[in-house]
C-alpha cells in the first residue's frame, strides 16, 4: 500500500470537504439575508411572519370575491343574445 498516495488523497477530499462547507456556509448566510429583508419587507406592509399563510388566504378569498362581483356585473343577457 502507497502510504504517500493515500495521505495526498486524504488531504484533497479534507479540502473538498472544508471547501463545500464555506460554499455552504456562505450560502446559509445569504438565505438568512434573505429571510430578514423578507420578514422586514413583510413588517412594513403590516403582515406578521407567522400569519403570512392566513393573509394569502385571505387575500386568495377577495380575489375570488372581486371576480364574481365582476361577473355579476357583466349584462348576461346581451352576452348570451351575441353568442
Amino acid at each position: 500500500m502507497d502510504y504517500e498516495k493515500e495521505l495526498n488523497i486524504l488531504k484533497e477530499n479534507l479540502e473538498k470537504a472544508k471547501n463545500l462547507k464555506y460554499k455552504a456556509e456562505a450560502r446559509l448566510e445569504q438565505l438568512n439575508q434573505q429571510e430578514n429583508e423578507i420578514v422586514k419587507e413583510l413588517e412594513q406592509m403590516g403582515i406578521k411572519p407567522n400569519e403570512l399563510e392566513s393573509e394569502i388566504n385571505k387575500l386568495t378569498a377577495e380575489i375570488q370575491k372581486l371576480f364574481k362581483e365582476a361577473n355579476d356585473l357583466l349584462p348576461k343577457d346581451l352576452l348570451e343574445k351575441k353568442g
